[in-house]
């Protein structure tokens, strides 16, 4: 069988990213630009300026990207591109550039969900990874459980109901002053502090057992840290840290836990950005073994967001015929199971 080459593009927030992936799970080449740096200096990402930055770099990714996999666009088969969720003016620039690039050439255009290419993430690294399977997404503006029934076909279970897991981190990262991005910085943090130093809540929501809630929780951690400012008592920021990042992990490894003992499901896979987080990782680890539960994560790079991801996730939208219209537009608020 012929193998097919997709370029993959992402710009859903402030990763500039392109790859080459040949039949879904080998990565050629995996170009990402990050923008961290320059939106530190505003505490989080400026939609405008991310926007802008993607149209300065995108050009160049997926020059690299394609040099990188020593490949030309007249060798590719399809163009895969995310087109939501995200930043509405972060995926047109991506979106603009993949119909671009798919009419010159005329080749397939392949819209991607956000969320489904974090998902395919775990593709690449575990070529023995087949639906179904279940699938916790913990990122910055997502936090769902699902049934991967099939590529491309998904059964929620669960999401949160207000924060997203990652939103919660840099909340309180920037509330104990480690600033931005908030995740990776809580976690390094967390590491020097004792997890049962402070106790704050786990949310549980009654009747739908499989959701999550995180706002409770980055409010317990408000509230816990101005009373200690207006008492004068000092508060030690590692503890603090780690107490409100097992509180995260708990909600998180209990409700996977139990969906996989309600449904039978014996491989529970992890994605997006949180999923690169070391306790968390950790945690899993140790639950799944202790129920018998097969354990799959990407590498941290394949955690956050990237290209390659979405070149895997079109492929298999592409061998099942699901093929975008020149009408493909950004859907910032796409959610996961609509096209």
């Amino acid at each position: 069988m012929k193998d097919v080459l997709i370029l993959g593009i992402e710009s859903s927030c402030d990763e500039t990213a392109a790859s080459v992936v040949k039949n879904g799970r080998e990565v050629l080449s995996n170009v990402i630009s990050s923008q961290i740096d320059l939106h530190t200096l505003y505490g989080g990402v400026v939609p405008e300026i991310a926007s802008r930055k993607h149209i300065e770099r995108i050009n160049q990714v997926i020059r690299q990207a394609l040099s990188e996999a020593d490949v030309t666009l007249e060798d590719l088969d399809a163009i895969g591109v995310t087109y939501g969720p995200g930043l509405v003016g972060a995926l047109l620039v991506g979106v603009a550039e993949a119909k671009a690039i798919a009419w010159a050439k005329k080749l397939p255009l392949v819209g991607v969900h956000h969320i489904e290419g974090h998902i395919s993430a775990n593709y690449i690294e575990n070529k023995d990874l087949e639906p179904p399977f279940l699938c916790e997404i913990i990122s910055g503006g997502h936090t769902h459980l699902v049934i991967v029934k099939d590529y491309g076909e998904f059964e929620i279970l669960g999401r949160t109901r207000d924060d997203a897991a990652g939103e919660a981190f840099d909340k309180v990262a920037r509330a104990i002053g480690l600033g931005y991005p908030g995740g990776p910085k809580v976690d390094k943090l967390a590491k020097e502090g004792n997890p049962d130093a402070v106790f704050f809540p786990r949310a549980h929501v009654d009747e739908a057992p499989y959701d999550f809630s995180f706002s409770g929780l980055k409010s317990a951690v408000l509230n816990y840290l101005n009373k200690a400012k207006m008492t004068g008592e000092e508060v030690n920021r590692a503890d603090v840290a780690a107490s409100f990042q097992q509180s995260v992990i708990d909600v998180l490894v209990d409700n996977a836990m139990r969906a996989a003992k309600d449904y039978d499901m014996h491989v529970l896979a992890l994605a997006g950005g949180v999923a690169s987080n070391s306790a968390l990782r950790k945690a899993f680890e140790e639950a799944c073994a202790k129920k018998r539960i097969k354990l799959y994560r990407p590498s941290p790079v394949y955690c956050t967001d990237n290209a390659a991801m979405i070149g895997s996730a079109a492929y298999y939208e592409f061998i099942n015929g699901r093929i975008s219209g020149w009408d493909l537009n950004a859907v910032p608020n796409l959610k996961l199971g609509e096209r």
